[in-house]
């Protein structure tokens, strides 16, 4: 293998029985910011789902000095299937994290900041309050190094099931595009996203936070590969519209870890292509459709519009 070509997939070879495809393989220039950005992670003590969740992605991102921030702790208290973040019982909330997460965005030069967590189920509020004093510090940030309005956030939220107010608490911060991914089709739910995962109530916060915050993007994703089919899929793409999503990201599931779902297949560039030119023609303001997108892959590039159309 060239030097110049490298492997930007991060799962454990030994953990699928299948070759990698070529497609999953692309040429990059090693360098850039990689070690500047590792580097201001640790030492501001932060979480990134890049690295937690094992993303594909993470050298192009951190090469060029972009990065998704994980809040709430490194362990979650879901046992989703597909997910390589750790499970178990919730970390003490770190209560100046969200100027922290500030700090490393503006040290970054960052103009849209992604925010992530893993899921609380043991937080009353399932962590919500933490959001809305991340995307406040954030705000501050932006206010105080000149960007101001052109600077934007998004948030990638757990469903918070059962946590009265979690959203609209959330949504007091008015982030710029609020993000729950659907993850799969409503016959895999339960094996991919655990038994306390509910594709309906997927559906309804969605509609809610467009409710609650009127012009807020809203944004889903799906993994492709886990067995779903075709028809399921524009299935999930129709309910989705029905409840005003605006954005949509498709992508390849990729076993992370030994103990994760295996991939029941790997979808080629073309299904790619085709399936997102479906959604788009179906009503979707911007989709992002291919192997190697995440949900947080190129962000800012899908949420451009918000900046000429903020929320007011």
């Amino acid at each position: 293998m060239s030097d110049s070509v490298l492997p930007i997939v991060t799962v454990d070879r030994a953990t699928t029985s299948r070759r990698l495809p070529p497609w999953l393989r692309r040429n990059l220039e090693p360098g850039g910011g990689h070690g500047e950005t590792a580097d201001l992670v640790a030492e501001l003590g932060l979480e990134t789902v890049c690295e937690s969740a094992r993303c594909p992605n993470r050298l192009e991102c951190w090469s060029q000095r972009t990065a998704t921030f994980m809040i709430l702790g490194n362990v979650c208290t879901r046992p989703c299937g597909f997910c390589s973040v750790p499970k178990g019982r919730g970390e003490a909330l770190e209560a100046d994290e969200p100027e922290r997460v500030a700090e490393a965005a503006r040290r970054l030069g960052l103009r849209h900041v992604v925010v992530t967590s893993v899921t609380r189920d043991d937080l009353p509020d399932g962590g919500a309050d933490h959001f809305r004093r991340t995307i406040e510090a954030i705000r501050t940030m932006f206010r105080e190094t000149g960007v101001g309005a052109s600077g934007t956030v998004e948030v990638l939220v757990p469903d918070f099931i059962g946590k009265v107010g979690a959203l609209a608490r959330v949504l007091e911060a008015r982030p710029d595009v609020f993000n729950h991914n659907t993850e799969t089709v409503p016959r895999l739910y339960r094996a991919v996203r655990g038994r306390r995962s509910v594709y309906a109530w997927t559906l309804e916060l969605l509609a809610d936070a467009k409710r609650l915050l009127p012009g807020v993007r809203t944004k889903s994703g799906l993994m492709l590969g886990l067995g779903e089919t075709r028809d399921e899929l524009l299935d999930v793409f129709a309910d989705l519209l029905d409840h005003g999503v605006d954005f949509l990201t498709l992508g390849q599931y990729l076993q992370p870890v030994a103990d994760a779902l295996p991939v029941e297949r790997y979808v080629p560039p073309e299904e790619f292509e085709e399936l997102g030119a479906l959604a788009r023609g179906m009503g979707f303001r911007r989709v992002a459709s291919g192997p190697l997108v995440r949900s947080s892959y190129h962000a800012r590039d899908m949420a451009e519009d918000v900046v000429a159309s903020p929320v007011t």
